[in-house]
């Protein structure tokens, strides 16, 4: 997994954006508008989405249209889903000591 997908991550701003992606494909200044900063900031945040792969970018006329791209997101979900077994053991831990506490 890239290092550049954590970084497009790391970003409270790029995750917000990465939110109104989820909903629609969006121009840049579609994306500004939602933000109180330059639409050269807004490009910039956008760049690193793309660099992470989280986001793809295509041409439509003169507009380019950034839009979600959820099979980025895999490289994040198998990694984490490597740490399941670590909350598999401690929830069902939980549930047995639960389970014996329980007065009934």
């Amino acid at each position: 997994m890239s290092q550049t997908t954590f970084r497009a991550l790391g970003d409270p701003t790029r995750r917000a954006i990465l939110t109104m992606l989820a909903d629609q494909d969006m121009t840049i200044g579609d994306v500004s508008d939602q933000f109180d900063m330059t639409r050269a900031a807004v490009k910039k945040h956008l760049t690193v989405l793309e660099a992470g792969h989280l986001i793809t970018v295509r041409a439509q006329g003169r507009e380019r249209y950034n839009a979600l791209n959820p099979d980025g997101f895999a490289p994040i979900r198998d990694w984490l889903s490597f740490f399941d077994h670590f909350w598999d053991d401690r929830l069902a831990n939980l549930k047995d000591v639960l389970e014996k506490e329980d007065p009934s």
